[in-house]
């Protein structure tokens, strides 16, 4: 299996967050490098695509040394779902595998926590955005319950290391930082195995 396909992304991503561009245009261009990803299942070391029984696991496969991006795979088992949360940062989903349902919320004006507009179901190949200007607060879940889904996420930080938040349905948010389920990333820099 050659990690030359996140290799790639994770270069093109670098020279995105080296512009000078807006919000609209880095999620635009980071879209279609995501949308690229995402189109093949053939890269993804399998020690980062393990789900864990009780919860969702959240994998580091690439960390920008300046903290302005992080690429993550985020695994499903069967019938998981995160807490209603936030990001604070712009991100990226690209669904690689399986399906997941994201239901997205917003105060209303009596400053209550709602559902906004209908959930929306991501197959593989799909790519949605996130951020504050965008909406940040949303709740994701496996779309099966029998088997395991993974996405690849893209944030503009190190989102393990971020400061967020969790909703309780009452709408009080309580702080937390996500973190990482693996302890080492994968060597995209070793290209000793590669055929030419």
């Amino acid at each position: 299996m050659s990690t030359s396909p996140l290799r790639d992304f994770v270069v093109a991503v670098t020279r995105e967050v080296e512009r000078d561009a807006a919000e609209a245009q880095r999620l635009a261009a980071v879209r279609a490098h995501l949308a690229r990803l995402v189109a093949r299942d053939d890269w993804l070391p399998d020690e980062l695509a393990q789900p864990h029984p009780q919860h969702y696991r959240q994998y580091l496969l690439h960390a920008d040394p300046l903290e302005r991006f992080s690429v993550v795979s985020f695994v499903w088992g069967p019938g998981q779902r995160t807490p209603v949360h936030d990001h604070t940062v712009w991100g990226l989903i690209g669904m690689l595998r399986g399906e997941e349902v994201a239901q997205n919320f917003a105060y209303d004006a009596a400053g209550c926590l709602v559902p906004t507009g209908p959930a929306q179901r991501l197959r593989p190949g799909d790519v949605e955005a996130v951020s504050p200007t965008l909406g940040d607060i949303h709740q994701v879940s496996n779309a099966f319950d029998d088997r395991s889904s993974i996405s690849i996420h893209v944030y503009g930080a190190n989102i393990g290391a971020v400061h967020r938040w969790v909703y309780a349905p009452d709408g009080t948010r309580k702080p937390f930082v996500s973190g990482y389920s693996n302890t080492w990333v994968p060597n995209l820099w070793d290209r000793s195995k590669e055929t030419t």
